[in-house]
C-alpha cells in the first residue's frame, strides 16, 4: 500500500473510532447498560468523564467500600459522593425517592435482600457486563438487575483469651453443655442465617437444638454485627453465633483476641451492586458497576477480608464449605423466619 493510501486508511480508522466513541446525548441507564459493542468500555469511560460525578448509596462501612471508591476515582478522575446508612434505610430512601420522582442515586451497593426488593420495585436496571462470566453462580440473579460482588459469610467467633480452641463446639448440640451458660451471643435480626442453618440440618433438629441451647444457657441478643464482633473482642460475649467472617478476620489480623470457626457449613449470602434505572449519571454508574466486578475491584475487596465473587480471586476464605441463602427466600418467607427467630432467641430487641 502506498504511503498516501496508508495515511488515508489510518485516517478513516481514526475517524471511525472517534464516531463510535461518541456519547449519545441524553443517554439513559438502559442505553448504557445494555450496549455490548466492541467499543463499549471506550464509550462508557468517555460518557462518565463528561458526567464527572457519581452518587452511591451503600450500607458498607466506609473503611470497606472506601478503598474501592478511592481506586475508581483515581483511575477515572470521577468524583463519587457516598451516602451510607443501614441496609434498610438504603432501601427505604431509594424507594421513597423513586416514588416521589426524585432520581438522585446512580449506584446501590448493599445486602442481597434489599437489592432484590429494589428489583421488585422496578428501581434497578439490567446490565450486560463482560465481567459476569467471571463470577460464581450464586452471584448472578436470573433477572440481571443486581449482581453479587462479595459474600457475607456467617461464622462463629470466640474470644481467644476466654475460650480455648480445643474446647470449641463441633456440633450445635455441643452448645447445650452447661459450660456455655452466659457466654453466648447472637445478632438480633439474622433470620436469614436461621433459614440457611435449618436448610442445612433440617427444621425439626434445628428447632429442638436451639430451644435446648436457650433453655440451658441463654443467648444474649445484640443489635448489629459490628457491635457483636466488638463484644467478642471485649469478652462480654465470649462466643458469638452469627458474626460476619470478614469483620472477625480484620480484627484478628490487627491483633485482637478473636478468632472464628464454623459449626457445619458456613451460611453465605451475596451482597452486591445495582445500577439505578433512572441514574442521573448512567455512564459513571455502569463504569463503577464494571469496576467493582473487575479483577482490580475484586482484589481490593479481598484485601478487606471479604469473600469476593470473582472466580479469578483466590483467598483462603472462599474455600470454606458454604450453604447459600437465596435472597428471594429471605423476602418471600420473611415473616416465617423472623417470627421463628424471635420465638427461639427472644430476639425482639432491648
Amino acid at each position: 500500500m502506498s504511503t498516501r493510501r496508508f495515511a488515508l486508511a489510518a485516517g478513516l480508522i481514526a475517524l471511525t473510532g472517534a464516531v463510535s466513541a461518541q456519547v449519545k446525548p441524553g443517554a439513559t441507564a438502559a442505553d448504557v447498560a445494555l450496549y455490548e459493542g466492541p467499543d463499549r468500555l471506550q464509550k462508557i469511560v468517555l460518557g462518565a468523564k463528561k458526567e464527572g460525578a457519581l452518587n452511591i448509596y451503600t450500607s458498607a462501612q466506609s473503611t470497606d467500600l472506601g478503598p474501592v471508591v478511592a481506586a475508581f476515582e483515581k483511575k477515572y478522575g470521577i468524583k463519587a459522593s457516598v451516602w451510607r446508612a443501614g441496609s434498610e434505610n438504603v432501601l427505604h430512601r431509594a424507594v421513597e425517592e423513586s416514588r416521589g420522582n426524585r432520581f438522585t442515586v446512580d449506584i446501590v451497593e448493599t445486602n442481597g435482600p434489599e437489592l432484590e426488593s429494589l428489583h421488585r420495585e422496578m428501581i434497578l436496571q439490567l446490565v450486560k457486563s463482560p465481567h459476569h462470566g467471571d463470577l460464581i453462580a450464586p452471584a448472578i440473579r436470573p433477572h440481571g438487575e443486581w449482581v453479587g460482588t462479595r459474600l457475607n459469610v456467617f461464622v462463629q467467633a470466640y474470644n481467644t483469651k476466654l475460650v480455648k480452641k480445643e474446647d470449641l463446639p463441633k456440633t450445635w448440640e455441643d452448645l447445650v453443655n452447661p459450660k456455655w451458660k452466659g457466654k453466648l451471643g447472637i445478632e438480633q435480626e439474622d433470620s436469614d442465617w436461621l433459614a440457611g442453618v435449618f436448610g442445612d440440618i433440617g427444621e425439626a433438629r434445628g428447632r429442638k437444638v436451639f430451644k435446648d441451647i436457650v433453655a440451658a444457657n441463654r443467648i444474649s441478643v445484640r443489635k448489629g454485627h459490628t457491635l457483636l464482633t466488638q463484644l467478642v473482642v471485649s469478652g462480654e460475649v465470649p462466643l458469638a453465633l452469627t458474626v460476619y467472617n470478614y469483620k472477625a478476620e480484620q480484627l484478628r489480623v490487627q491483633g485482637a483476641p478473636i478468632d472464628w470457626f464454623t459449626i457445619g457449613n458456613a451460611i453465605a449470602r451475596p451482597n452486591g451492586v445495582g445500577v439505578a434505572r433512572k441514574a442521573p449519571h448512567p455512564h459513571a454508574a455502569v463504569l463503577f458497576y464494571d469496576f467493582e466486578l473487575s479483577e482490580e475491584g475484586q482484589k481490593i475487596l479481598a484485601t478487606r477480608d471479604f469473600v469476593p465473587t470473582s472466580k479469578k480471586i483466590e483467598t483462603p476464605l472462599n474455600k470454606l464449605p458454604m450453604k447459600f441463602v437465596d435472597a428471594r427466600v429471605t423476602i418471600d418467607e420473611y415473616d416465617k423466619w423472623k417470627t421463628l427467630y424471635e420465638e427461639l432467641f427472644n430476639a425482639r430487641g432491648r
